[in-house]
């Protein structure tokens, strides 16, 4: 059973940075393409960042280039998302997700989900 933990989110004040991490076991890690999702009240999850297998190819949301960063280290079965000059309509449930694909940026390939954690932006 695959299982995804995420951690990092809090907090923050408009402008400020901020650090999410998932921890993936129970599967093949360094075959799996990766995710971040979010998701913010009253709104559908969507994409953030993705990452294929290998770390040698991502995606970010047109809206988000440029201030989210993702990365990945197969060594330590974990992926990160770096967030800067955070803004409040940034406020969500942030999910960690894994595809038994090497590379996708469709929702619907998505097949592992962590729980979420919320991450706050005040202005």
């Amino acid at each position: 059973q695959v299982q995804l933990v995420e951690s990092g989110g809090g907090l923050v004040q408009a402008g400020e940075s901020l650090r999410l991490s998932c921890a993936v076991s129970g599967g093949t890690f360094s075959s799996y393409a990766m995710g971040w999702f979010r998701q913010a009240p009253g709104k559908e999850r969507e994409l953030v960042v993705a990452i294929n297998w290998s770390g040698r190819r991502s995606y970010t949301a047109d809206t988000l280039r440029g201030r989210f960063t993702i990365s990945r280290d197969n060594a330590k079965d974990m992926i990160e998302l770096q967030m800067n000059s955070l803004k409040p309509e940034d406020t969500a449930v942030y999910y960690c997700a894994a595809s038994r694909a090497t590379w996708t940026i469709m929702r619907a390939d998505y097949d592992y989900w962590g729980q979420g954690t919320q991450v706050t932006v005040s202005s």
